[in-house]
């Protein structure tokens, strides 16, 4: 299994924290968001957006982190990261598609540069930007964990959930965001980055990481 990875990528990020929880051994390539190394046409030519991260395994390539989450889920059932029940299971969706829909695309790298070449943000008002929209989800998501979570998101056992919250919470620390609303949320990943398959997947213990 091959991972093309980025220390720094939130994406990527989900990715090496469902393979550590399923215990599965990958390889990573990595590929430099700074100097737009996900552009090159021989990354485009087996992951057509060019984005990060995609994972190649026995001749398919898949990409999109919640679609590879679910298939790594589906295909190496254990741990789950889903719960039983049609319910439950769309209830940690939704969870997880706070960040991956609401939160993370209109934060994402590509985004922020637009805001600043296309139409002359600057860096105070991008950083502004950042924390509204993580602050919007985490408000939610803050909500929906006083309704079902636990020790983790739902219940108490990791799933997809945390490992979409974790890795935004490390990028909404990075642009300096109030925490302080959310301490449901704090609680989880400070559990969370205890386990040993979150902490194997943060960002400076990547072979990549400056």
């Amino acid at each position: 299994m091959i991972l093309h990875d980025y220390w720094r990528s939130s994406a990527a990020y989900r990715i090496r924290i469902a393979l550590n929880l399923k215990g599965l051994a990958y390889t990573q390539v990595a590929h430099d968001l700074r100097r737009g190394e996900q552009s090159d046409a021989r990354y485009r030519s087996i992951a057509p957006q060019g984005l990060i991260p995609a994972i190649e395994i026995d001749g398919m390539v898949l990409t999109q982190s919640l679609a590879i989450i679910e298939w790594l889920d589906e295909t190496h059932p254990e741990p789950r990261l889903l719960p039983d029940g049609a319910g439950p299971r769309a209830i940690v969706r939704a969870m997880a598609q706070v960040v991956a829909c609401d939160i993370h695309p209109v934060n994402n790298l590509r985004i922020l540069k637009a805001l600043k070449a296309d139409f002359g943000a600057e860096q105070p008002a991008i950083d502004a930007w950042i924390r509204h929209w993580v602050g919007e989800g985490f408000a939610a998501l803050e909500a929906m964990v006083a309704a079902h979570g636990g020790h983790f998101c739902y219940g108490d056992t990791p799933g997809i959930a945390d490992v979409m919250l974790v890795p935004q919470w490390y990028n909404a620390e990075r642009f300096a965001t109030d925490l302080s609303p959310y301490p449901r949320l704090a609680a989880i990943v400070a559990e969370a980055r205890a386990l040993p398959a979150f902490a194997a997947a943060r960002p400076k213990a990547q072979p990549d990481a400056d």
